[in-house]
């Protein structure tokens, strides 16, 4: 298994664990703001947080199969960002900084681990 693929995992499980465990810095580092209910914490500790740690855990414990599952989730968000930079015109410089965390991630663990 290629150093690169444990440093994407490894740095996955940091990012996610932001969500997971600390949802109200994440929601301010994404510029979302708290309405009335907690419901968006609890997105964020399950959409932003667990989902990742998980599937990083996983991918260092799975290896290649778990790693190309990896690549297309980054793949997905990556999509999701692009689409949104061209349809809610969020800070440009913000949304690339995110983009460049997920697809070159994304190509390298498609490219690497291609069944």
């Amino acid at each position: 298994m290629p150093l690169i693929d444990i440093l994407i995992a490894l740095l996955t499980i940091v990012f996610g664990s932001f969500g997971l465990l600390a949802p109200r810095y994440t929601a301010g580092a994404l510029d979302m703001a708290p309405t009335h209910s907690t419901m968006g914490l609890s997105e964020l500790r399950a959409g932003s947080g667990g989902l990742f740690v998980a599937l990083g855990l996983w991918c260092l414990v799975a290896g290649a199969p778990a790693y190309f599952a990896l690549g297309i989730a980054y793949l997905g968000a990556g999509a999701g960002r692009a689409l949104s930079i061209l349809m809610d015109r969020p800070p440009l410089k913000k949304a690339l900084i995110f983009l460049a965390f997920e697809w070159p991630p994304a190509a390298w663990l498609l490219w690497a681990h291609w069944p």
